[in-house]
């Protein structure tokens, strides 16, 4: 299986705001006083366009879905918490922690990707799950290193152990499973989705091995990315904090490699981290402060993979 793809579909926000339902366990979220909502969508939307600017330049395949007023959607930005695309044709629905990250799941979406001939075999879905407040939360509780069948999960209020490995036995991943934690005012506390901690490329790992307490877990997860062949470039919980680990390789015009991010984790990374990260693949940032503030996701969470097989 391929761990890069071209394709990528991104969801154009309408009414991006804090949301309110997600804020109770993502500590990234912040609130920007004296902004008007519609001053932080408008800046979102600009934030969005430029970005999406600036992978198409590099000969990305983005596909732009525009979201709509209704339902109320403020974090439809972040498709990759409730859908993924697989190579064998199948589609995943995750079951969402928040009750109105769930309106974000639209069927229209599957339609589009077939309009611009992929297809579409499978659809497995875990929403049900709901029902008995067991979440997800898509390619943000779930790492795949799909070239050796490996899914990785940080367990958290999002990520629910049993359907993680349920997950694994239906898309035949071997899964690795740990807790990873954040400082929050002298806390420790459960890192709401593994794709802020860590980001598996085609021949290297970006991992914050200090949100892992646990020593034999953490070692465990090393071992783990070691013996698949990675690289490992280890980052720190501060550079987490600036979304550092939230990062996807994708391919752009003539198979070319790219690692994109945003301007804040570019900046915190040390002069060392990117000689080591440039040496498998260019790297791609843009300026995403306004949705990283109020949505407490990044460049990661906001690109949801097309593997599936064109017609």
């Amino acid at each position: 299986m391929n761990q890069t793809t071209n394709s990528i579909v991104m969801i154009r926000p309408v009414a991006f705001r804090m949301n309110e339902q997600t804020a109770v366990n993502n500590y990234y979220q912040k609130v920007l006083d004296g902004l008007l909502p519609a001053t932080v969508n408008a800046k979102a939307q600009a934030e969005f366009d430029a970005y999406v600017e600036k992978l198409r330049a590099a000969g990305i395949n983005v596909i732009v879905i525009d979201d709509t007023l209704e339902p109320d959607t403020p974090d439809s930005i972040f498709p990759n918490n409730w859908i993924s695309f697989h190579e064998n044709g199948d589609i995943a629905l995750y079951p969402m922690f928040a009750e109105n990250r769930r309106l974000e799941r639209r069927e229209d979406v599957f339609d589009i990707l077939e309009e611009k001939g992929f297809e579409i075999n499978d659809i497995m879905d875990y929403t049900s799950a709901e029902e008995d407040g067991i979440f997800l939360e898509g390619t943000g509780s779930i790492i795949l290193d799909r070239e050796n069948e490996i899914a990785y999960c940080a367990l958290s209020p999002r990520a629910d152990e049993e359907l993680f490995i349920e997950f694994c036995e239906d898309f035949e991943y071997n899964p690795v499973i740990f807790e990873a934690y954040q400082t929050v005012n002298g806390e420790r506390k459960h890192i709401y989705h593994t794709n802020v901690m860590m980001c598996i490329a085609e021949t290297f790992a970006v991992i914050c091995a200090d949100c892992i307490d646990d020593k034999a877990e953490r070692k465990m997860v090393l071992q783990k990315l070691k013996e698949s062949g990675k690289e490992i470039i280890l980052i720190t919980e501060e550079q987490v904090n600036n979304f550092a680990g939230n990062m996807l390789q994708v391919r752009g015009a003539n198979d070319e490699r790219f690692l994109i991010m945003s301007d804040a984790a570019y900046n915190v990374l040390t002069k060392e981290q990117i000689t080591k990260i440039e040496k498998h693949c260019k790297i791609l940032h843009a300026s995403l402060d306004i949705i990283e503030a109020c949505g407490g996701g990044s460049a990661r969470c906001m690109m949801a993979e097309v593997f599936l097989p064109k017609k």
